[in-house]
């Protein structure tokens, strides 16, 4: 039984000792917001318009055209004049781009401006050690702090040092980015509470503490029969 004892030990402290698992590239963003037009803050890039989203589209020498369309599910928009174009995922300068090329053959200066007015699509999941883990709305700019509270708070068991911001980079290839929320929840460095972008992941690790004690109940207390409580006895002298 000694034996065991230190194995066991010995194991918990190997444990404790791991690093973590991902390694990124460190974020760059913060919840200030940069200038110039709506940009994502990790990745400094604007905003790309999403399936949902309410645009302006307004033509300064031609105003009967101007309209007000939301991006249909299949990512387009309808227009007069010219047929339905793709506007998902692109940002608005290249829509306006697109449109005032498309509209040339018919208008002599096509003036062309996109606005996005309503944002249908922003929600960010937040996952791992929190009490309610699911999708949160953005209403406004939301930092991971603001979308954790939201889910309910970490868990006692969570490892706030450690959180990962999973996004969308290009060609939708998943991003990682490792955050310190322990230090901006004590002050320490307020910059590591980085605003989100829309459908965002935000996964709250367990605490190497709690991996430990799930790894005990799972594979020693469940599967070896032998009590691991510790009693003592008090003697009295007499």
């Amino acid at each position: 039984m000694r034996i065991g004892f230190i194995f066991i030990s010995l194991l918990v402290l190997s444990l404790v000792g791991c690093g973590p698992a991902v390694k990124a590239a460190p974020p760059v963003g913060s919840p200030a917001s940069p200038q110039g037009g709506p940009r994502d803050p990790i990745t400094e890039q604007e905003y790309r318009i999403q399936v949902g989203d309410q645009l302006d589209i307004k033509f300064f020498y031609n105003p009967e055209l101007n309209e007000q369309v939301i991006v249909r599910p299949d990512g387009r928009i309808s227009l007069q004049l010219i047929p339905e174009i793709v506007a998902s995922e692109l940002t608005p300068a290249i829509l306006t781009k697109q449109l005032t090329e498309k509209y040339a053959a018919d208008l002599k200066q096509p003036r062309v401006t996109v606005i996005v007015r309503g944002f249908g699509s922003q929600r960010v999941f937040v996952d791992g050690e929190v009490a309610q883990p699911g999708m949160i709305p953005i209403l406004g700019m939301m930092t991971a702090l603001q979308a954790i509270s939201q889910a309910g708070g970490m868990k006692v068991t969570a490892r706030s040092s450690d959180v990962i911001i999973i996004r969308r980079g290009a060609a939708n290839k998943p991003l990682a980015f490792p955050i310190n929320l322990k230090k901006a929840r004590d002050g320490s460095d307020l910059s590591q509470d980085i605003s989100l972008a829309p459908f965002d992941i935000i996964f709250v690790p367990r605490s190497r503490v709690a991996n430990v004690n799930v790894w005990m109940d799972q594979y020693i207390r469940q599967n070896i029969p032998i009590p691991f409580s510790i009693t003592y006895g008090v003697y009295a002298p007499r």
